[in-house]
């Protein structure tokens, strides 16, 4: 890019808000829409002609097929390979996107497409390290156009400007009103036949409209005047945007609420709706969320708040739509009230998790869309594949078949009990420091074949290169990025960077990813395997036995341990040791810097490891622990009862007070009689609450029907005959009792709860998982106070 700039050309920096191809004078070409310094920018680059590779020997019949197909096709002789060292042809065409049926004939004739999957416009910003931020260069036209764009990456951090939206509608998706919610724009526009009064301290301004297109009409023009960076909602792709364009298209128009008048575009696939609304990034908070690796028991906006915020919305009743169209035609200001508050929930989760921030962080590291969820195999070609191209090397092609699996983490069977002093060692990003010390690395796997004699040997037959790699730099460089971000505080970068540098292992173990390969995944988990072992047989040299490991952490019990403090003396120096020893034993058997570091992170003051159930076996990636030294005192549990979703309220207050009472040496009897007592005599009925998601929709459950399904079917079943709408769809969440007619949804309960059901299921598991530690039988702890009832 030059640094001459003629008067008619613009310089300067932006990120990336939406792009897209565009047809002008049959040419295809970038749009990209930028928010500056100076405000949103839109950029269009120069004609554009995608490209794929070809078996050289494949070439001459590829092309003479694809323009059999009427497209305009030309072929290159390039000094390019795939990974397995066979020579390929460079394929030049247009348009962008190769139609299914030509893919199918090329498929058919034994041709396989190196990169034909990879869109126009992400092949344009990748290979010039765009990423999120970027640089550009554009000839300014008078009417403020920006045509003829070059661009590169760039270091640049937006101010993004943020709306958010939701609506409320009825079943038949009539709509109510829609709410927008920012700092400067607080308003609810609402459907309705006569004028509402608002009070004076109202938190939003209220419009009212005659009809559903005038409501359309007015969001359109106050989403224009606001004209933000970013849209924001809760499930805002899969409803709020689908309902609105579909009822504007009972009103026979378009929603132009995107920049320079674009079009809202909704669109179904088959693993969701695409949103496409050009100059304005569309982010869905669940979406986010997950993105971001939060977790919750359920996903609505309610629950999230409540966890989050410490909130719940103003409409909690378990039919919502009925209280919803109570309020429309009752209280219409409290539907409206009821509708801002929703807004103004997503902005403040958004806040709290600072979903924005991580999301231009992540597009900055990776080039991701910031509208985009997921995504982490395309994240990996975004930062791979130009690297890849410069060393004159095209990637592979997602297996048909699946591929093989590769061994997953190491699991080591456990030594069950109850223990006093259990310390935690973990390997700091175990499968990142893998790659970087073994230098894992698709380019790395090929040179490492191509020259064996110096390579560093892997598992099934790798071996990788020593100084040809990518990815191991790319580490490297993340983890300063990441070990700054924790210096500074940057919560939101420091975990962009953490779940970008976990996702290589995944990707590259992937069949949907085009540089899978089952020597690269089973050369990281294979070699976890052997470090985890290793480290092991270290600690236990040491005098201390190690009673479980799994993944990258292993527990070890101090024997003897007088106290909180010596056991803390000993976890710092098997740190110490296992360090030293790695550093000496790569040094001598590979000649490799070590990048492993085993840290020592807890010191459980009581830990339990229960058996599999109903055998003496331990069991894997399931305990809990008491940590003592903070305030107050912290139980910690790992795929127990009390962390899972499917268990009832009262089983989890059980088990955490159950288990609080053994590690504190407290008396345990009364209370299990106790607890057994108070469900018989109804004391707990608002805890015995079963909530479980639907897998698939009600329809395919047809053989095996578990309660939550059938609780569900029955609930259906009852909505057809009062003409409701249907409540439970696919991922739906079902509420449940178990009652002595069985299941029942809790809004159609009928009969009396099952008792014993809930002491058989939900107290008598987490009970006998840890009494016989401490010599108390269950069943005779019951057995007397059964002629009590």
């Amino acid at each position: 890019m030059t640094n001459q700039t003629p008067e008619n050309y613009k310089t300067g920096l932006g990120f990336i808000l939406t792009k897209r191809l565009i047809k002008h004078n049959n040419e295809e070409k970038i749009e990209l829409w930028l928010a500056t310094d100076e405000g949103p920018l839109c950029l269009h680059s120069t004609a554009q002609k995608n490209v794929c590779f070809v078996l050289q020997e494949h070439a001459l019949q590829a092309s003479d097929l694809l323009r059999q197909h009427r497209l305009h096709v030309t072929v290159e002789q390039v000094k390019f390979s795939t990974l397995s060292q066979q020579p390929v042809s460079l394929l030049r065409y247009a348009p962008d996107r190769l139609p299914f049926s030509v893919r199918q004939a090329l498929h058919q004739q034994g041709i396989e497409l190196y990169e034909g999957d990879i869109k126009l416009a992400d092949r344009f910003l990748m290979e010039r390290f765009a990423f999120g931020s970027i640089q550009y260069r554009a000839q300014y036209l008078p009417n403020k156009q920006l045509i003829e764009a070059q661009i590169k990456g760039a270091t640049y951090t937006p101010a993004l400007t943020t709306l958010s939206l939701d609506i409320e509608c009825d079943e038949h998706e009539h709509l109510f009103s829609i709410g927008l919610s920012s700092p400067t724009l607080k308003r609810v526009v609402l459907v309705y036949d006569r004028p509402v009064a608002t009070p004076g301290d109202t938190q939003f301004l209220l419009e009212v409209v005659p009809t559903e297109k005038h409501l359309l009409q007015r969001i359109v023009a106050l989403i224009n005047e606001y004209d933000p960076d970013v849209l924001i909602g809760w499930n805002v792709k899969q409803f709020d945007f689908a309902v609105l364009q579909r009822r504007a298209k009972v009103h026979n128009m378009s929603l132009a609420m995107g920049r320079n008048g674009s079009i809202l575009s909704v669109r179904q696939w088959d693993t969701g709706i695409y949103v496409e609304l050009p100059g304005r990034a569309i982010v869905d908070g669940i979406e986010a969320l997950k993105t971001m690796a939060w977790h919750f028991d359920s996903y609505s906006l309610n629950s999230v708040a409540s966890e989050l915020l410490n909130k719940s919305k103003l409409v909690t009743e378990t039919d919502q739509l009925s209280a919803i169209k109570a309020l429309y035609k009752n209280n219409p200001l409290q539907l409206a009230q009821y509708n801002f508050e929703d807004c103004e929930l997503v902005n403040q989760i958004e806040s709290k998790a600072q979903l924005i921030d991580f999301l231009i962080l992540r597009s900055t590291l990776t080039g991701l869309d910031i509208s985009r969820p997921g995504g982490s195999v395309a994240a990996f070609i975004n930062v791979y594949l130009p690297r890849l191209h410069r060393s004159g090397y095209v990637c592979g092609i997602r297996p048909a078949d699946g591929g093989l699996a590769s061994p997953g983490g190491y699991v080591m069977t456990s030594q069950p009990g109850l223990y006093d002093y259990v310390l935690v060692l973990d390997f700091k990003s175990l499968y990142p420091s893998i790659i970087r010390t073994f230098k894992i690395d698709p380019l790395g796997l090929a040179e490492g074949l191509r020259q064996p004699d110096n390579a560093i040997p892997g598992f099934k037959g790798a071996c990788f290169s020593r100084d040809k790699h990518y990815l191991p730099q790319i580490i490297a460089n993340l983890w300063l990025q990441r070990d700054e971000a924790k210096r500074l505080n940057d919560a939101p970068r420091s975990q962009a960077i953490k779940i970008l540098m976990n996702s290589f292992y995944g990707v590259l173990g992937s069949s949907g990813c085009p540089f899978y390969d089952p020597r690269l995944a089973s050369s990281i988990t294979l070699r976890g395997h052997e470090i985890m072992q290793t480290t092991a047989a270290w600690i236990e040299a040491e005098g201390v036995k190690v009673i479980y490991g799994d993944t990258d952490s292993t527990f070890v019990h101090v024997a003897g341990a007088k106290s909180r403090d010596e056991a803390l003396k000993l976890g710092k120096h098997l740190e110490d040791t296992v360090n030293r020893l790695w550093r000496q034993k790569l040094h001598n058997e590979f000649n490799l810097q070590c990048h492993l570091e085993i840290e020592f992170e807890t010191c459980f003051d009581k830990f339990f490891m229960p058996t599999i159930r109903g055998s003496e076996q331990g069991s894997k990636k399931r305990y809990a622990g008491l940590i003592k030294n903070k305030q107050p005192e912290t139980l910690v549990f790992k795929g127990l009862e009390t962390v899972r979703s499917d268990w009832t309220l009262l089983a989890k207050e059980f088990q955490q007070a159950l288990y609080l009472k053994v590690f504190n040496n407290e008396p345990v009897k009364q209370y299990v009689v106790d607890t057994i007592e108070g469900i018989r005599l109804g004391h707990f009925d608002t805890k015995l609450v079963y909530r479980k998601r639907l897998g698939k929709p009600l329809a395919e459950y047809i053989k095996n029907i578990p309660p939550h399904v059938r609780a569900a079917q029955e609930a259906e079943t009852k909505n057809r005959h009062l003409k409701k709408p249907m409540q439970y769809t696919y991922r739906s969440s079902v509420q449940y009792v178990m009652t002595k007619g069985g299941p029942q949804t809790t809004d159609y309960q009928e009969h009396g709860l099952d008792y014993e059901h809930y002491i058989e299921k939900q107290i008598r598991p987490i009970a006998e998982s840890i009494l016989p530690t401490i010599n108390i039988s269950f069943e005779e702890l019951t057995q007397p106070q059964l002629g009590l009832f």
